[in-house]
């Protein structure tokens, strides 16, 4: 006879996501769907792969940076200019 243990399951009202959790596969997707298009964009403007990966790169630094700055409320950061705006 077959014999299966069973496999426990967290009640509803007992399950504990944070919200981080639950947004990281979708953040995930979003970000390489929107990744590959951009560098699809760029390679069919005639730009070559890896200029446009570190042109992306680069875009997404800034972006870190600006949010971690308005997380802190410090002075922006600009990639153009060696000095807090």
């Amino acid at each position: 006879m077959l014999t299966v243990s069973p496999t426990p399951i967290t009640p509803r009202d007992e399950r504990v996501v944070t919200a981080h959790e639950a947004l990281e596969p979708l953040y995930e997707r979003l970000a390489l769907h929107t990744e590959s298009t951009l560098l699809s964009a760029a390679m069919a403007a005639g730009w070559p792969a890896e200029e446009a990966t570190r042109a992306l790169a680069a875009l997404r630094l800034q972006d870190a940076l600006s949010i971690l700055c308005r997380a802190n409320r410090g002075p922006r950061i600009s990639m153009h200019s060696p000095t807090a705006e």
